[in-house]
């Protein structure tokens, strides 16, 4: 019982550590984006640069979460892998506050942005140390641990706009100081994870599970012709009916016949995939249509975040200030959003929310092409028309969002969950590299730039509308193990 308590103290400090990571992300992303324009401007910086430098700290990433993620794999431990990770969060957001030259603040948001490829570490940590029926429960607060910091992020530059002071041979100011800012709390992060961040090992049975099978022990063996039981035949026909189930995808993608008495080949720790089809998997026209639907709204989100910022400067005069509000309020109604898909979603079906949020986002996108690209109408009026618009967005994201990563989930295979999902994740940080670089050099276009969004977004509401019968989760049908058990259930009934 000592161990137990202790095994739980331990996994309910990491968790949080946990949990504060990724509340310290959305941070920085939301200190980091209302100021940033102004900073390049400063730098004498090209309109371009800033899609560089969004793009940048996604490209990063999307590279160092495979290799994070086959270290911890290799090596079943995710402690050191955080420490690293948060280096390259200190050592980046310090080239931002020096700040130099444009140069040096890209080449910071890349260096920044390899600290967030140990998400993949520790979604495999929090798989091996959580049971199936909370694991999705521990990841939607985690989740919205990062939201919170994106809401709660942008406050800062409140008080960090009115840094005006030296630090040695550094200018801090109010576009250095977020740099600063960041670096001093990632390392006190890496602080704290050293003394008590646990690399806990993989969940056991339960308290219950261990009282039942401690009970077992105990329990003297009955003699099977005194009671009268059934033969070991017979239990063996019952638990082949009563097998555990599994989906028809699972059966479609593994075809082949079931063995008979020869025993299995060997499996090695190095072939994890062995007689899974991959093209089969990803090819097929539900997942496409998932797939592209990440892609799309990833790439629409922060190409819309790219240009809001210029934008606004151009067409209302806001400072840092004034977006650093607005991003405030821009969380507040995602975070409204996602509680109201999460009460749609005891009555409605995933498919159905997903086709919303598509038409939705439609709807925000021909209404930004329409005022927005060419604004006129005088302050107050154009200043509406912006709000509207952001709304519209803001509010289809929530429902497109939730709904194509719970019907993703439910379409592929549950044996490869954790690969599947890494490509889902390789597909959206592909659209948000590219999302930033379309709008950074069309911040003074937004007809072509808006074009091309609402024609993706015609696309995949013509692909989903075409797809809709199969966006759905595949009937369970039921089967035995072995083909053993199921001749000997045969025998028996005749």
């Amino acid at each position: 019982m000592v161990v137990l308590m202790d095994y739980l103290r331990k996994r309910k400090l990491s968790f949080f550590i946990i949990g504060l990571l990724f509340f310290l992300s959305g941070v920085e992303y939301g200190v980091i984006l209302p100021t940033i324009w102004k900073y390049l401007q400063v730098l004498d910086a090209p309109t371009y640069f800033l899609g560089l430098g969004l793009s940048s700290f996604s490209f990063s990433g999307l590279v160092s979460g495979p290799l994070f993620g086959r270290w911890s794999d290799k090596s079943r431990t995710t402690k050191t892998i955080i420490l690293y990770s948060i280096i390259f969060e200190i050592v980046g957001n310090f080239m931002y506050f020096i700040g130099y030259s444009k140069w040096l603040l890209l080449s910071s948001r890349l260096v920044a942005g390899v600290g967030t490829g140990a998400a993949s570490s520790i979604f495999g940590f929090l798989t091996r140390t959580t049971r199936p029926d909370e694991r999705a429960r521990v990841f939607a607060a985690v989740m919205a641990c990062r939201q919170a910091g994106l809401l709660i992020g942008p406050a800062f530059n409140i008080f960090l706009r009115l840094c005006d002071f030296r630090l040695g041979p550094f200018i801090v100011n109010k576009y250095t100081s977020p740099g600063l800012f960041m670096c001093a709390v990632w390392l006190l992060l890496e602080c704290v994870v050293v003394l008590f961040y646990w690399d806990i090992p993989p969940l056991g049975p339960t308290p219950e599970q261990q009282a039942r099978l401690h009970q077992d022990e105990e329990e003297p063996l009955m003699d099977l012709a005194e009671e009268g039981s059934a033969p070991p035949e017979e239990d063996a026909c019952d638990s082949a009916r009563t097998e555990q189930t599994e989906t028809r995808l699972s059966r479609e993608l593994d075809p082949s016949p079931p063995k008979t008495s020869q025993s299995p080949r060997p499996r090695g720790p190095g072939d994890p995939f062995e007689n899974f089809k991959t093209s089969q998997e990803f090819l097929r026209e539900e997942v496409v249509v998932l797939l592209t639907a990440q892609f799309i709204t990833l790439f629409n989100q922060t190409a819309l975040e790219t240009m809001v910022t210029p934008l606004t400067q151009k067409n209302f005069g806001f400072d840092e200030l004034g977006n650093s509000v607005m991003y405030s309020l821009c969380g507040v109604e995602v975070i409204g959003g996602f509680f109201l898909v999460r009460w749609l979603s005891r009555t409605l079906e995933e498919r159905v929310l997903l086709g919303a949020g598509l038409l939705i986002c439609c709807g925000a996108c021909v209404w930004c092409l329409v005022f927005l690209a060419n604004p006129h109408g005088g302050f107050a009026i154009e200043l509406t028309e912006f709000i509207i618009g952001v709304f519209l967005q803001l509010l289809g994201l929530p429902f497109v969002a939730v709904s194509q990563v719970s019907l993703f989930s439910k379409v592929t295979a549950e044996k490869t969950q954790g690969f599947s999902q890494g490509i889902r994740h390789s597909v959206g940080g592909m659209a948000t590299i590219l999302g930033p670089l379309w709008a950074g050099g069309l911040t003074g276009n937004l007809y072509i730039m808006l074009g091309l969004m609402l024609f993706l977004l015609t696309l995949i509401v013509i692909m989903m509308a075409m797809s809709f019968e199969k966006l759905v989760e595949p009937p369970v049908v039921q089967h035995a193990d072995t083909f053993e058990n199921i001749l000997q259930c045969m025998d028996d009934v005749r």
